[in-house]
């Protein structure tokens, strides 16, 4: 059953479900994030941790990791830019990674994290794992579908964003 939601007689403009579905539905997409968020974090540090995969070549290094993917991937030309610099890439990818799962995990600018976990992940599936027979054998697709609903819905409970929200509602 739905109803208007009234406060301090005005109309929220659309129908609120009610009872546990509403509550239910407020939290569905948390359990995304704090993955999603967790394991990003332990992405970026992995890799920030890691001195092999911060080498320019090597046995797993991101310099190695690129050459060996180049002539697989769907867009070869981001590779090549990656290898003028894997080292900076691979810090900018851990840290990305970092800034995404921190950002995530606190909602705060959540729909920004998840457009910059969207983001790595679309450009780690057309490179890293585009190769990948069948596809559904590569982890970034899966990965970058999951971070859809959150650039749509952000993160409303039990985040940094909806604090700030009620926030600015309470002063206005």
């Amino acid at each position: 059953m739905t109803h208007t939601y009234r406060t301090a007689g005005t109309t929220t403009g659309y129908d609120e479900p009610r009872g546990w579905r509403a509550g239910a539905s407020r939290y569905a997409l948390l359990p995304l994030r704090v993955f999603l968020g967790v394991t990003f974090v332990y992405a970026g540090l992995d890799k920030l941790t890691d001195g092999r995969f911060l080498a320019a070549s090597g046995a797993g290094s991101v310099g190695d990791t690129m050459r060996a993917v180049r002539d697989t991937s769907a867009w070869p030309w981001l590779v090549d830019l990656a290898l003028r610099g894997p080292e900076g890439f691979g810090y900018a990818m851990a840290l990305g990674e970092l800034a995404v799962g921190v950002g995530t995990l606190a909602g705060l600018l959540a729909r920004l994290a998840a457009a910059g976990g969207a983001l790595i992940s679309l450009s780690l599936w057309l490179t890293v794992s585009w190769a990948s027979d069948p596809y559904y054998y590569g982890n970034d697709l899966a990965y970058l579908m999951a971070w859809l609903p959150l650039v749509l819905a952000g993160a409303p409970v039990l985040s940094l964003d909806a604090a700030l929200a009620a926030r600015r509602r309470r002063t206005r």
